[in-house]
């Protein structure tokens, strides 16, 4: 505990209340603060001027990030019997029918961090609603999950493309890699969130969109970053 405390406290050294810093100078505070034990993961925060009770300023979308996550993604392909061998293919871990349906209801499974399917396959994965829904698991076609290509499906999902929605009180948290990444590829990883996130302004939110903009890894402190500046150069 002493030395988690030591490794913020010099990590606090280098931050000023007043000042917000750019992506790769907080990345390079949060390197300081690093764990020896296991490698951080880092996210990006951004408060938005929206209010997600109104349908028509949700903020929801995926980002696929130049450097991916730093992480293995498991993905379940729920498919006709005609798209098996192209989500295999494609590099799905586990691929079926009615047999995976069947075993997501009986066993409550969920060994996967993305599942993909097809249109037509959607009205049976639907049901499943209660027991993916819960985890963030339901195949959405707005995001490229439900799909007839299975094949870019799969692809997309295993490259890193990662989903992110705005919560009740207009909080976006996503992560957009590990610390080993440095601050270089954690620069370009962050913009491109960045741009992602600015695309999808509601047209009636009124006021600062992007209000405020912060990162922080694991075990590090949160960093508030140059939102202006940063948002300037994503446009």
């Amino acid at each position: 505990m002493a030395t988690y405390g030591k490794r913020l406290k010099d990590a606090y050294k280098d931050l000023d209340k007043d000042v917000k810093f750019d992506i790769k100078k907080a990345v390079e505070i949060l390197e300081k603060a690093k764990s020896k034990k296991f490698d951080e993961t880092v996210e990006l925060a951004f408060n938005l001027g929206v209010n997600p009770k109104k349908s028509d300023q949700m903020v929801r979308g995926a980002c696929v990030f130049p450097h991916g996550i730093g992480k293995s993604v498991v993905v379940c392909a729920i498919v006709t019997p005609d798209k098996v061998d192209e989500a295999k293919e494609a590099g799905a871990d586990f691929v079926g029918g009615d047999d995976l349906i069947e075993k997501i209801t009986n066993e409550n499974w969920t060994d996967f961090d993305k599942l993909v399917t097809t249109p037509s396959m959607m009205g049976k994965v639907g049901k499943l609603g209660k027991i993916l829904g819960r985890k963030g698991l339901m195949p959405n076609p707005k995001l490229g999950t439900v799909n007839n290509d299975i094949q870019a499906a799969v692809k997309l999902v295993k490259a890193g493309r990662v989903e992110f929605k705005v919560n009740k009180a207009g909080v976006l948290c996503c992560q957009i890699g590990k610390l080993s990444f440095g601050p270089d590829k954690l620069y370009d990883n962050a913009m491109e969130l960045v741009k992602d996130v600015v695309k999808l302004k509601p047209s009636t939110a009124k006021g600062a969109y992007i209000k405020k903009l912060s990162i922080s890894s694991t075990m590090g402190p949160g960093i508030r970053l140059d939102e202006t500046a940063i948002v300037n150069e994503a446009k």
